[in-house]
């Protein structure tokens, strides 16, 4: 079993589409999706699961859409603290929160102050969340403490940039899963995912089921991790 597997969320507004319905409902399926997969993860024996939930990127989608999404998660973070609470799950938000509003910066506080003590399943959520943008700040930091003499320059380490990052304490992803046929990581994890191994699936993510994650997880222990390939029968 793998022990963190990390979901790029693709294909919500694709799945509303072919049903005649606006993006926004199929974002808003597929948040009840994260829900089942957390709960299902949990009791595979997944002890950490990451999903890029709203990339630096998507500032760029419509206004009405960022909006609607903006509220979608407002409503998410009350409902998630309920799940955490029944679940007993760590949660944790990946990303740069300056740029998000006061109120839902407020609700993400509450929610990790509220879990950060919890022994489930650890749930990150990548929000307003860009591999480069989080390696910049990470570069920034040490810049910082270089420039102000706490930091020797020729001590630095790879360790030493990975407890920089917004996923400092995690383990690195063993498999990250990728929804809606899309074949690419899209700026997720960049550092994290050196030695990742990755599945793609034509299911959009409101239709991934139980099923979907055991087939994913089926593949990766086909993968010959120490050789790289597939594993001879």
């Amino acid at each position: 079993m793998p022990r963190h597997v990390a979901i790029i969320l693709d294909g919500n507004g694709r799945w509303a589409r072919a049903r005649h319905m606006p993006r926004n409902y199929g974002h808003v399926q597929g948040a009840k999706t994260v829900e089942k997969i957390c709960e299902e993860a949990y009791r595979m024996g997944i002890r950490y699961l990451t999903v890029y939930a709203f990339s630096t990127e998507n500032w760029s989608r419509p206004q009405d859409e960022v909006d609607a999404l903006m509220d979608l998660l407002r409503d998410y973070m009350k409902n998630c603290l309920k799940t955490a609470e029944k679940n007993r799950m760590c949660v944790r938000v990946l990303g740069d929160m300056s740029r998000l509003d006061e109120d839902i910066r407020g609700k993400i506080a509450q929610l990790e102050e509220a879990t950060k003590d919890n022994d489930g399943l650890h749930f990150q959520i990548a929000i307003n969340y860009g591999g480069r943008d989080e390696i910049v700040r990470a570069v920034k930091k040490l810049a910082r403490q270089a420039a102000a003499g706490t930091l020797d320059p020729e001590t630095v380490r790879e360790e030493t940039i990975s407890d920089l990052l917004d996923t400092a304490g995690l383990p690195e992803p063993d498999l990250l899963i990728r929804t809606c046929n899309e074949q690419r990581i899209s700026n997720f994890l960049l550092w994290q995912m050196a030695y990742t191994e990755f599945y793609f699936t034509p299911v959009a993510w409101p239709d991934f089921s139980k099923e979907e994650l055991v087939k994913a997880v089926e593949a990766y222990n086909h993968r010959d991790r120490k050789y790289g390939g597939i594993k001879e029968e």
